[in-house]
């Protein structure tokens, strides 16, 4: 994995349709779920209760679909470096699917490309990213999602 380091809003503006590759692997471990769970409210068996999960539709405790996704952060981050910047802002997201779970133990990460980046009002650039969430050795992403940040000077 290279991280891209760009310095200030005019070099950003020019990334659209950069592929910037994939991060490394992020293991899912069970204690990261169990501590989502605590974070969230969210304590279903097929996330926090590795026996009954290991009988259950997936055959093993699997993330929380929102832990995957809350992951797009520190991945992406290691794919993309804004220097030069005051703030930076997640905006939102465009649409997000969850094809396929991620089982405890398994590894994750993040392959993305510059879908758009847009001068905002206010002095600031909106970068809009395709990424997929892959999970090591699996015919499916764990997620799909187009996620919309803004960056200020």
């Amino acid at each position: 994995m290279t991280t891209l380091t760009v310095n200030g809003l005019a070099e950003l503006t020019k990334l659209s349709g950069t592929d910037l590759g994939t991060s490394d692997w992020l293991e899912i471990t069970q204690d990261r779920i169990n501590t989502f769970a605590d974070a969230t409210g969210d304590h279903q068996w097929i996330h926090v209760d590795p026996e009954r999960a290991a009988a259950g539709p997936f055959g093993a405790p699997i993330a929380h679909g929102y832990l995957t996704l809350s992951l797009f952060i520190p991945l992406f981050t290691d794919l993309l470096d804004v220097q030069g910047v005051t703030t930076k802002v997640n905006y939102g997201l465009n649409k997000v699917r969850f094809p396929s779970p991620v089982k405890a133990g398994s590894r994750i990460r993040l392959a993305a490309r510059v879908a758009s980046v847009e001068e905002v009002p206010g002095g600031g650039a909106q970068i809009t990213i395709d990424g997929t969430i892959e999970i090591e050795g699996a015919p499916k992403p764990a997620a799909v999602l187009q996620s919309v940040s803004r960056f200020y000077a």
